[in-house]
């Protein structure tokens, strides 16, 4: 049975920031970054940035003549984003209504935000109009379906199992975005043009099955929709989810693919 008295604690955020990001989002920031090539002296606008992995390394290829600007709704993550020593402006605000002006901006980015904005037509009209003529427009969503991440198949599973169907589809929300030709008409419909979208997969790291479930669980699940936990509860997911996952653990830990679509424009 597994000890969830050794697995990581702290805030949804703090956990966030902390498992998830190194483990998932760093290594695509460094790919959605290399795609649209930041300057030193540009100016980079980091749409959804959750802790800011992607603005924090965008700042430092733009170095000090450079600006960028990390925009979010949800205030913990930001908190968290500021407690990391960046140059890096951390703005509280809406995608779908950022208080920038327009052409304000060289390059926008937005890693894993797209698929969850409300209207992402009008998101992608707001990334447009703060962007300079010809400038560059960098997205990542995951692709494919859920059944291709078996880390986060194994955990939905387990959600429906023991929590109820509603939760386990916040883990489906993530992959509703995956189709590269839809992707490439919205960027069209906002007006974007010499639209690429490339399909690439990595491993997501863990040290273990029983890390990777409290990170999501609570750096995901309950940082998105405020659901608790019981102990008994957390248990028991993390037994569902280490059985399933034993055929990606090895002595270095859990390691599982993903798919992500990368989709570059211009204005």
């Amino acid at each position: 049975m597994p000890d969830t008295s050794e697995l990581p604690a702290g805030s949804p955020a703090e956990i966030y920031e902390r498992h998830m990001v190194p483990a998932i989002f760093a290594p695509w920031a460094a790919d959605l970054l290399d795609l649209v090539a930041p300057q030193p002296g540009e100016r980079v606008l980091d749409v959804a940035c959750g802790t800011g992995i992607v603005a924090r390394n965008a700042a430092s290829m733009v170095g000090a003549t450079g600006r960028v600007v990390g925009i979010d709704m949800n205030a913990s993550m930001l908190e968290i984003a500021r407690s990391n020593d960046a140059p890096v402006e951390w703005r509280e605000g809406d995608a779908l209504a950022m208080p920038f002006l327009d052409q304000e901006f060289d390059v926008v980015v937005c890693q894993q935000g797209l698929q969850f904005f409300p209207d992402r037509s009008k998101a992608l009209r707001e990334m447009h109009r703060v962007l300079v003529p010809n400038g560059r427009l960098g997205i990542a969503v995951w692709c494919g379906s859920i059944e291709a991440s078996p880390g986060y198949l194994a955990l939905a599973q387990a959600l429906e199992r023991h929590v109820d169907a509603s939760t386990a589809k916040l883990m489906d929300d993530l992959f509703c975005l995956a189709d590269a030709r839809e992707i490439g008409a919205l960027l069209d419909g906002g007006g974007f043009r010499e639209v690429t979208v490339l399909r690439e997969s990595k491993l997501a790291c863990f040290a273990s099955p029983e890390e990777f479930t409290r990170a999501l669980a609570i750096g995901s699940i309950m940082r998105r929709a405020g659901t608790q936990f019981s102990d008994e509860t957390m248990r028991l997911l993390i037994e569902d989810v280490s059985a399933a996952l034993q055929p990606y653990v090895s002595a270095d830990g859990l390691a599982f693919p993903m798919e992500a679509q990368l989709a570059t424009a211009r204005r």
